[in-house]
């Protein structure tokens, strides 16, 4: 049983970075053909996928979120981290880790979610 588990500070002042880890257990976060995400649900909307890092290390971002987001890993630890930089309310949301099944033909494409952290909610405010 894989689990997963956010953690961070509750709360955000505007214009600082917002730092987010997942710690995953019962599984490692290299796992061929595995990758972990971040996503986010603002509240009253809609959930919003945020960035992926591959087992290989490699990352990759939504648009909307380019130039301020940033995922590392540590392989030791099974642990991943976020990074937002330059913080507003718009970023106050509860912010998910989770893990999705690939597979490779060509580019990487999605199977459904598989595994969830229970969520952490973020509040940007002075």
């Amino acid at each position: 049983q894989v689990l997963a588990q956010e953690s961070g500070p509750g709360l955000v002042k505007p214009s600082q970075t917002l730092s987010l880890t997942c710690t995953v257990s019962g599984g490692s976060i290299t796992t061929n053909y595995h990758v972990w995400n971040w996503i986010r649900q603002p509240p009253g909307k809609g959930l919003e996928w945020m960035g992926v890092i591959i087992y290989d290390g490699s990352t990759y971002y939504s648009p909307s979120l380019k130039g301020r987001i940033s995922i590392s890993r540590d392989t030791s630890k099974d642990q991943f981290s976020l990074q937002l930089r330059s913080v507003t309310p718009e970023d106050t949301a509860v912010y998910y880790c989770a893990r999705a099944p690939v597979y490779y033909s060509g580019s990487f494409y999605y199977t459904p979610y598989d595994y969830w952290g229970q969520g952490t909610q973020v509040t940007v405010s002075s």
